[in-house]
C-alpha cells in the first residue's frame, strides 16, 4: 500500500485515536487494488479474511437464501465493512461486490484482531462502531415492520433529499430494483408505491425525482429520529 493511501484511513473514526506504532502494525500489510464493476470481493458463508474499506467507488452487500437474493445495503466512500465478521473470526453473513469500478483497502483479519486485543483507543472505536451499526439494524427493521411500503419510500426520499442538500430536485443513487430490495419490496411494489406518491407531489422520472408538495410527504412519512436519524 502506498503511502498516500494511508492518510484517507487515519482520518476515519474507526482508526484516528490509536496509537501510531498500532496504526503502523495494522497497515503493514494491507493490500490497495482497483476493481471493475460486478466483481464479487466476498462470499456468504466464507470466512472473513480481510477488513474492507471503500476509498472510492460503490460496493453492494447482498444475501442470499433458497434462490433469492436480497440488497442488504450500498456503501459508498468511507465505509468500512465485515467488522463484526473479523473481530469474531466469524463467517460472512453476506456476500459484496462492486457496483462500479471501485477503490478498496484490504486490512488482514489477523492484524485487526491483534492490535484490537492491545490497543485500547482502537478497541473503544471498533465498540463504538459496532454498536453504531446495531442500532442502524434496529432501526431499519422497525422501518420493515412497523410502517407499510408507502411510508418507506417516502421517509426514504426525505432522507435522500435531506442529505444532498435539500433540494426538492435530486437524483437516486441506486437503481430502481436495488431500492426495491432495500426497502423489502418487489420492484412491482415499488412501481405502485411510486404512482401512490403522486398525490403528495412526488414525482420520479427514471432516477431524477422532483418533490412538489414536501409538507404533504412529511405528513404522510412522520419521519422519527428513533428510526430515521443516523445520529440517535
Amino acid at each position: 500500500m502506498r503511502d498516500s493511501d494511508t492518510p484517507m484511513i487515519r482520518s476515519l473514526p474507526l482508526f484516528h485515536d490509536m496509537a501510531d506504532d498500532s496504526f503502523e502494525e495494522l497497515v503493514r500489510g494491507a493490500y490497495v487494488q482497483s476493481f471493475p464493476p460486478m466483481v464479487e470481493l466476498l462470499v456468504e458463508g466464507d470466512g472473513s479474511d480481510f477488513l474492507y474499506i471503500v476509498v472510492d467507488g460503490t460496493v453492494e452487500l447482498v444475501a442470499g437464501w433458497n434462490d433469492s437474493e436480497t440488497t442488504m445495503t450500498v456503501l459508498r466512500e468511507g465505509s468500512t465493512f465485515i467488522l463484526a465478521a473479523v473481530i469474531r473470526e466469524a463467517p460472512n453473513l453476506m456476500s459484496a461486490r462492486t457496483l462500479e469500478k471501485s477503490k478498496v483497502i484490504m486490512l488482514p483479519a489477523e492484524d485487526v484482531r491483534r492490535v484490537f486485543a492491545k490497543d485500547h483507543a482502537f478497541a473503544r472505536a471498533v465498540v463504538r462502531e459496532l454498536a453504531f451499526c446495531y442500532r442502524g439494524v434496529i432501526k431499519c427493521v422497525k422501518g420493515l415492520k412497523l410502517r407499510t411500503s408507502l411510508e418507506r419510500l417516502a421517509n426514504y426520499l426525505l432522507k435522500w433529499q435531506k442529505k444532498l442538500g435539500g433540494d426538492t430536485r435530486f437524483t437516486l443513487t441506486v437503481e430502481k430494483r436495488r431500492l426495491a430490495s432495500i426497502l423489502g419490496m418487489t420492484p412491482e411494489n415499488l412501481s405502485r408505491a411510486i404512482k401512490a406518491l403522486r398525490p403528495y407531489g412526488v414525482v420520479i422520472t427514471g432516477l431524477n425525482v422532483e418533490i412538489t408538495k414536501p409538507d404533504d410527504l412529511k405528513s404522510l412519512a412522520k419521519p422519527t429520529p428513533l428510526i430515521d436519524d443516523p445520529r440517535s
